[in-house]
């Protein structure tokens, strides 16, 4: 799990980093002291994992960065850091994970970073973390809640979406493929065809298909799931093949 420090004031950015390398296993990959230069390091294609933001920062705040951070589509978690109460309505609206108050208090901070240790568990087969948050689904008869790492695989169907899970399990969703998308904030799902959004974790087997593309066994299914050629470069990045 890595993160980003997004702060223009540098005793509050050191003073953050001796807790998060202390306390935690996170892992500090850059440290910002300018939010334009943040936002064209997140632009520019680099994915970290959380974004601890200040909010009274010049020429761009911490909270519009937020919003513009939420139009991505893998977005981080944004923990906000701030010497002022107020914002902390604008940041339940902008669906941030949390709010710490400067100066910061010993309790409070290690008990938020147990809470991000806690929310994403690491997956040694495949060297990532995966967040653990979980998804609800409807089909207008029943809600189905469902964790991110339950999920194997996901296939369009029309309008709507089929969603595969634990043991062959089958959930139709009303959702379209895209949207579905978009909801899942997950680095460990990948798009392998323009009908399939795939759980990493939870290919099984690898068979090289026709035209150098790939067809994928799924854990506990007995669907194949193809890797199409426009989305074969990147899947074979993604698993080191």
């Amino acid at each position: 799990m890595n993160c980003l420090i997004i702060d223009d004031e540098r005793p509050s950015r050191e003073e953050l980093r001796f807790f998060i390398e202390n306390h935690s296993s996170i892992l500090i990959t850059q440290e910002f002291e300018n939010s334009i230069q943040a936002l064209k390091y997140l632009k520019s294609g680099n994915q970290v994992d959380l974004v601890f933001l200040d909010i009274n920062m010049p020429n761009l705040d911490g909270m519009e960065l937020a919003r513009i951070i939420n139009g991505f589509k893998i977005k981080p978690e944004i923990i906000f850091v701030s010497a002022y109460k107020e914002y902390a309505q604008d940041a339940f609206e902008v669906e941030a994970f949390d709010y710490l108050l400067k100066p910061y208090a010993v309790e409070r901070i290690i008990k938020l970073l147990m809470k991000l240790e806690n929310k994403f568990s690491f997956n040694k087969e495949h060297g990532r973390y995966i967040n653990e948050s979980k998804i609800t689904l409807t089909n207008g008869e029943k809600i189905l809640v469902l964790k991110m790492n339950e999920i194997a695989f996901i296939k369009a169907n029309e309008r709507k979406t089929e969603v595969f899970y634990n043991n062959n399990e089958k959930f139709h969703a009303n959702i379209k493929l895209s949207e579905l998308e978009e909801k899942i904030n997950s680095k460990n799902f990948f798009k392998s065809h323009r009908s399939y959004f795939v759980n990493l974790d939870k290919i099984k087997e690898i068979d090289v298909w026709f035209n150098n593309t790939y067809l994928l066994t799924m854990e506990n299914t007995n669907e194949k799931v193809p890797v199409s050629r426009s989305f074969v470069q990147k899947f074979k990045e993604l698993m080191n093949i």
